[in-house]
């Protein structure tokens, strides 16, 4: 298989793993125009909206794009088109997991266990400024901004509230 659908997969393994773990459901669009790849859904949630939902664009490297403590990712125009803005109904998150070169060092699988050893970052563009850039811009994630179950948690609540990042 080539290695970006491996990394495209290997991406939502991960995500849906957490949700999982988080109790969250999760489903796919039947096609990926708007630069959605998977939401997550709560259910059971006190806040204006009881059944919250997130809209995610996965996206997964090998390269080397932290510098300091910052991850300067290169996204496509069209992407990040798409997701910023404050013109939609559900709060879209960009996700990036950076995973080594060699595929056989993502996950680390035991006799009683399973690790995925790798880091996963996001980024809300929901105000983010236009730009003029004619294909891609680089976004800047703080490594701060890992993504794990208290993080799915998080945004589940403040969808439910109506907040945004």
């Amino acid at each position: 298989m080539d290695i970006s659908k491996r990394k495209e997969l290997f991406s939502i393994a991960y995500l849906t793993a957490m949700a999982a773990q988080a109790g969250l459901n999760h489903q796919f669009p039947a096609v990926d125009d708007d630069s959605i790849d998977i939401s997550l859904m709560g259910k059971g949630y006190t806040g204006t909206i009881r059944s919250p939902q997130i809209d995610i664009q996965l996206k997964c490297t090998s390269q080397d794009i932290i510098e300091g403590d910052k991850l300067k990712f290169d996204l496509k125009l069209k992407n990040y088109n798409d997701l910023r803005g404050e013109n939609v109904g559900n709060t879209r998150y960009l996700m990036v997991l950076i995973v080594p070169e060699d595929p056989s060092e993502w996950a680390e699988i035991g006799k009683d266990n399973l690790t995925l050893q790798n880091s996963f970052y996001w980024s809300s563009l929901r105000f983010s400024p236009e730009t003029s850039n004619a294909s891609k811009i680089r976004v800047e994630i703080p490594t701060s901004q890992r993504v794990n179950t208290d993080t799915l948690l998080s945004f589940m609540d403040m969808a439910s509230k109506g907040e945004f990042i």
